[in-house]
Formats: structure tokens, sequence, C-alpha cells
């Protein structure tokens, strides 16, 4: 008889055992476990708020810590984006005095040539220069 009462258990997998003294065993320990049923003293209250205290002044200085790195991060990149732009601009201003020296030497010379041509013999000088003048008893042809 005993063999057919135990026919239906499958064979390799884990029984669980009906025992009364397992129940009562676990039910005191689930009733010892319930905070309403733990009587905490002045003591253990003190020190888990200063448990909790601690914590929280940890994470406020993780917070504080995070956001002086950010404004860290924050200063540096202003100050090479600051620095960058400065190149930038130096450079331009010494590109442009280059240009206006360049420039300003071609004038002179440009004005000293004006004064020339106004001067005695100024003229002739000038008409020898040129090139492309037609010379006396010539005639110029032009190709299409």
């Amino acid at each position: 008889m005993k063999i057919l009462e135990d026919s239906y258990l499958i064979l390799g997998q884990p029984q669980r055992l009906e025992e009364k003294f397992r129940r009562k065993r676990l039910r005191k320990i689930s009733r010892s476990l319930t905070p309403g049923n733990k009587k905490i003293d002045a003591f253990t209250q003190v020190s888990e708020f200063q448990k909790e205290e601690v914590l929280r002044e940890l994470m406020y200085g993780y917070v504080a810590l995070t956001l002086k790195f950010g404004l860290l991060f924050l200063f540096g990149s202003s100050l090479v984006s600051l620095g960058l732009a400065s190149h930038q601009r130096v450079h331009r201003n010494l590109e442009l005095s280059y240009l206006l020296e360049k420039e300003s030497k071609k004038f002179h010379r440009l004005r000293l040539r004006f004064d020339e041509m106004f001067t005695n013999g100024g003229e002739q000088s000038f008409f020898k220069e040129q090139d492309q003048w037609i010379a006396p008893n010539s005639v110029r042809v032009i190709w299409r």
C-alpha cells in the first residue's frame, strides 16, 4: 500500500516534506521579525538617525562635488574658447598690418611717380616708360 501512495512522485524532483514542526517554527521566526513586536530603545534610534545623517551628508557632498566639477569643466572650456578667439584675433591683426604696410609702400611709390610727372621733363619720362604707345610713323593692326 505504501508503494501505491508514493506512485504519484516524480523521480529526480525535490519533494516538499509536510511536517508540522517545520510550520510552527517558521511561524515563530516570522513573528519575531515583525517590526511591530520589536521594541527600539533610544540609543538605537539615535544611532540609526546618526547613520542616516551621515549618509545624507555624504550624498550632499557628492552632489556638491559633482557641481564643482561641472563648473570647473565649464570654466575650463570657456577659457580655452577665449584663448582660441584671442589667438585668431591676433593672427588677423598681424595679417592686416602686413597688408596695410604693403599697400602703404605701393601707395608711396605711386605718389612719388605721380609727383615726378608734374615736374620739368616729367611728361617725357612718362611717355618713355609706356610700352603700349604707338611709335611715330607706324600703324597699329588689331586682329580679330
